[in-house]
Parts: structure tokens; C-alpha cells; sequence
């Protein structure tokens, strides 16, 4: 049997041709220039970043994004870049095969604002902080009082849980940490004062105010209120005008 008989020889040639368009159009491709740029954001959030912001940071100097070749860019530096910016949780970056430098960037989610006399920002979802945006201003509770390194954690969860709650998102407009580290709460559409206690409990404690807020609004008896405190367990205790 011929090792070379003209079958084989014509398979070899055959894969040798697509061997060399398959090369040819990738090395093409690579040398080939940036046609756009175009920044995508997810999430439900309102852009506390522009997109003239993320192109700069995608595009040092200014530069026109039709003169860079793709065999110049690196994908992982540009998100390392973006996820670097305060306002950005996390990136992904990518040229499609057209040529167009993608960015979809997930934002920062601030679940409130802190105010302690002298600057402010935001706390974002995982507890970290969150610079203040020029571009749009998040509806969260206002936070005042001391945020230290014992208290941050739990002051965090207990923010997730206003934020993540459609009834606390919209009621619970301020919360104040006191000297002893208990709590007090302003609500959005009636003149009492929460005193919801320590950072202990906290799942308890909104349920009871819930039901008892639920209860209260159909007799209009929330106006009458001047107190309504949270710190026992099984008890919602109001205090009268």
C-alpha cells in the first residue's frame, strides 16, 4: 500500500489550506484596528459613573480608540484598571469580533450615606466604603453618629436588611448611632422616633415594627406617637405625644 497515493496527498494539501486561511485571518484579525468603544452598565442602579469616565480610563490620553490595534490592548490591565475606580465593583472587557472595545461594568450598590461632621460617602452593599457621586445621588438612610471597627459589621448587615426589605427601603430614611452603640431610626412620613436598641436581633426587631406599623396605620394612630421602641422581643412599647 502506498504511503502517498494521491487521496492522502490531497487531504494534506486540503488541511494545509485551511491551515493557512485559518492563520491568515487570525493574524489579520489581531493586527486589526478598534472600531469603537462602547461601555454597557447592569444592575438597576442609576450611573453614579459616566461613560465618559470609564472610556478615559479604557483609553489613556485621549486617544482616538480607531488608531489602536487589537495586538496593542491588555484586556486583563483594562480591568484591573476599571475594577481599581471607587464606583465600580467589577468589570469585564472585551473586543468583539467587529472590532468594538466592550466594557460592562456592574456598579458599586450604595445601601446608605454617612455623615460625621466633616466628609461623607457611601457604604456600598459589602460594607465598604463609597465616594459621593457628582453624577447622581442614591434615596438612602442617612447614617450619623461614630462607624468603628466594632460596630461596622453589624451596622452593615443591618443596612443590607433596610435595603434588601421594599417596606424598610421606603420607611427608614436616617438611623443614628449613639454614644452606647444603641440605635435610633427616623422614618419617612411620621414624627417618631425609632429606638431600636443595640445591633442584636435585628430580623426580630423589624418584624415586630412591621406588624405593628401595618396595625397602627389602618386606625391613624402612627400621628399620636411620639416613641416607638424595639428593644424588647416579644413587644412593640409606644410612647404618646
Amino acid at each position: 500500500m502506498k504511503l502517498f497515493n494521491w487521496t492522502n496527498i490531497r487531504l494534506i494539501l486540503m488541511f494545509s489550506l485551511v491551515l493557512f486561511l485559518y492563520s491568515f485571518t487570525s493574524d489579520r484579525n489581531y493586527h486589526r484596528k478598534l472600531t469603537k468603544l462602547e461601555v454597557i452598565f447592569v444592575g438597576e442602579n442609576a450611573p453614579f459613573i459616566t461613560q465618559e469616565t470609564v472610556n478615559k480610563l479604557l483609553i489613556e490620553n485621549n486617544v482616538d480608540a480607531k488608531s489602536i490595534g487589537k495586538d496593542k490592548l491588555d484586556l486583563n490591565k483594562l480591568e484591573k484598571r476599571l475594577n481599581k475606580h471607587e464606583m465600580i465593583e467589577k468589570s469585564d472587557v472585551f473586543v468583539s469580533v467587529n472590532g468594538v472595545l466592550k466594557a460592562v461594568v456592574k456598579q458599586k450598590t450604595p445601601i446608605a450615606r454617612v455623615y460625621n461632621g466633616e466628609n461623607s460617602f457611601y457604604i456600598d452593599y459589602k460594607g465598604n466604603t463609597m465616594p459621593l457621586s457628582s453624577n447622581y445621588t442614591a434615596r438612602v438612610p442617612l447614617v450619623s453618629g461614630e462607624i468603628n471597627k466594632k460596630n461596622s459589621e453589624k451596622l452593615a448587615e443591618l443596612l443590607r436588611i433596610i435595603y434588601d426589605d421594599e417596606f424598610l427601603k421606603k420607611n427608614i430614611i436616617g438611623v443614628q448611632i449613639m454614644p452606647n452603640g444603641s440605635l435610633k431610626m427616623l422614618n419617612r412620613n411620621y414624627n417618631y422616633q425609632i429606638d431600636f436598641g443595640g445591633i442584636i436581633r435585628m430580623q426580630a426587631k423589624f418584624n415586630n415594627y412591621k406588624a405593628f406599623f401595618q396595625k397602627a396605620v389602618l386606625d391613624s394612630s402612627l400621628y399620636k406617637y411620639k416613641t416607638i421602641d424595639l428593644r424588647f422581643t416579644q413587644q412593640v412599647v409606644c410612647t404618646k405625644k
